[in-house]
């Protein structure tokens, strides 16, 4: 039987010749990193918010490991984001914050360094951004006639629009009209009606004193409340 030099293999793989030795695989095994966990993933960042996710890294006791995170497939220069690192022993864990900006697919790379020896690993997740509230604005409010007298009708009109890639009409909000005398510092509530197409509402009440209204939305699951720009009517007796 033919002797085998201790620690050395020959072997012939897809017409690739492979060559270890007992001497390189114990330097291969003196160093070794690997992104273990990537908590959450995929990262999921709601809008306009921020989310923070932490990246669990083993290596070679000794070793000085660093992570890199950046977008995969973008054709814009982005800067790494910032890497905050906590070494535990052969463990380490590195948080790094994302925001709604940061949609899409991202490559994480950890980089162990050891003796002047070099290992990386790399791993992908993904960062979503949930919907969040749409903002609101309630435009064009108005109360006429003005100046009115006083016990006769007095109409308010406006429109409610909800901001969702653009302001449009929002149909079924249900919007207050509040009230405030002169010389008095709180809101009264007068009457409350619902928008209809386009976000256009109108409501009425009876007029009995100068003062000012306004229109409030207080939101709902989807969208954000708002109020509108207040209208000052002036209400007179017998004479204008």
């Amino acid at each position: 039987m033919k002797k085998i030099a201790a620690g050395l293999i020959v072997a012939t793989m897809g017409g690739a010749l492979l060559v270890t030795g007992g001497t390189a695989a114990q330097a291969r095994a003196a160093l070794d990193v690997q992104i273990e966990d990537i908590n959450p993933d995929p990262v999921v960042v709601a809008k306009g918010g921020e989310a923070t996710a932490s990246f669990y890294v083993d290596a070679t006791q000794g070793a000085h490991v660093e992570l890199k995170v950046e977008p995969v497939g973008d054709v814009r220069t982005f800067a790494a984001k910032s890497v905050s690192a906590i070494p535990d022993g052969a463990r380490w864990k590195f948080t790094v914050p994302f925001n709604s900006g940061d949609e899409g697919k991202w490559r994480a790379t950890a980089t162990a360094k050891k003796d002047g020896e070099t290992d990386r690993d790399k791993a992908y997740f993904e960062v979503e951004v949930q919907g969040g509230k749409a903002d609101t604005r309630i435009t064009g409010f108005k109360a006429s006639p003005d100046p009115v007298k006083k016990g006769r009708s007095l109409w308010f009109s406006g429109r409610l629009q909800a901001n969702e890639d653009g302001w449009d009409g929002v149909r079924g909000g249900e919007v207050e009209i509040y009230f405030r005398a002169n010389g008095s510092s709180g809101w009264k509530y007068v009457t409350s009606t619902e928008s209809r197409w386009g976000g256009k509402f109108s409501a009425k009440t009876r007029a009995w004193k100068s003062g000012t209204f306004k229109a409030v939305y207080e939101g709902d699951d989807d969208t954000n409340g708002s109020e509108s720009r207040s209208d000052w009517v002036r209400v007179y007796s017998w004479r204008r």
